[in-house]
């Protein structure tokens, strides 16, 4: 389902057993994920820095404007932007409307977070703006967790 990654070799299910995981699908040209959902997963990628039971993901899942949002485009932007947490192209088959992970998912657009717990749960999952700070409480409850 991911096509290529940027700051990573890749994820496995075996990187990622065992740990909380935040998942962002975005897209390039979103304001939302450009005002809220990526400077939103930047902070918390430095609040949890040094911790090795959380896993931060983007997902870069274009639906629409395929031509302007290309890879080449979302690598500079990471480096512009400094981002530096894990992030997934989703795989686009040019047969259907929308991506692999998307579909699979049944994510309805851009921002989407998703917050899974270390047993593989979802235990939340939001499209649009949320408020942080109960998102953020809910990611140190699970942390505390086994």
């Amino acid at each position: 389902m991911i096509s290529e990654w940027i700051n990573s070799a890749g994820l496995t299910l075996e990187d990622l057993q065992g740990k909380v995981i935040v998942i962002d699908f975005f897209q390039l040209w979103c304001p939302g994920c450009n005002k809220f959902s990526i400077p939103l997963m930047e902070k918390w990628k430095q609040k949890y820095i040094d911790r090795k039971d959380i896993q931060l993901i983007g997902i870069h899942t274009v639906f629409e404007g395929h031509s302007q949002q290309t890879p080449e485009r979302l690598r500079q932007y990471v480096k512009e932007k400094n981002i530096t947490y894990p992030i997934g192209i989703d795989k686009y088959i040019s047969s259907q409307r929308l991506p692999e992970t998307m579909i699979r998912y049944h994510i309805r657009g851009t921002p989407e977070m998703a917050i899974i717990d270390k047993n593989g749960r979802i235990r939340f999952q939001h499209f649009g703006g949320f408020n942080t700070a109960v998102a953020e409480e809910l990611i140190d409850t699970l942390l505390t967790e086994k």
